[in-house]
């Protein structure tokens, strides 16, 4: 299935960088809650099944590229606001995707 520009341009993708991590004991699946500084969209929360990889001390003030304009979900008790993007390794564990560079929290991605 191919996507179109007008789609792909539809997502909207930005930098962000989380100030917050905790374990999330209720997940069905293990992930961490995250709280993610989006510039001037504010901070905004995600579910991430990052446990394999990071714990939450690894991921305070890193850099992250997240989706801001899906719309909320709940899982559990915790609403997530944004989807935190990564790449699967061979073991199929997320990888989470960052600029290489320092870029302002809420640059768009495009």
């Amino acid at each position: 299935m191919s996507v179109s520009w007008d789609d792909f341009a539809r997502v909207d993708m930005r930098v962000g960088v989380v100030v917050d991590a905790q374990e999330f004991p209720e997940a069905i699946r293990p992930a961490l809650k995250l709280w993610i500084d989006v510039g001037p969209l504010g901070i905004k929360r995600s579910s991430a099944q990052v446990t394999h990889r990071y714990t939450p001390r690894d991921l305070i003030g890193r850099p992250v590229i997240v989706v801001v304009n899906f719309p909320p979900r709940q899982i559990g008790p915790f609403v997530s606001e944004v989807l935190v993007l990564g790449a699967y390794d061979d073991s199929r564990h997320v990888i989470l995707l960052r600029p290489d560079v320092d870029v302002t929290p809420g640059a768009k991605i495009g």
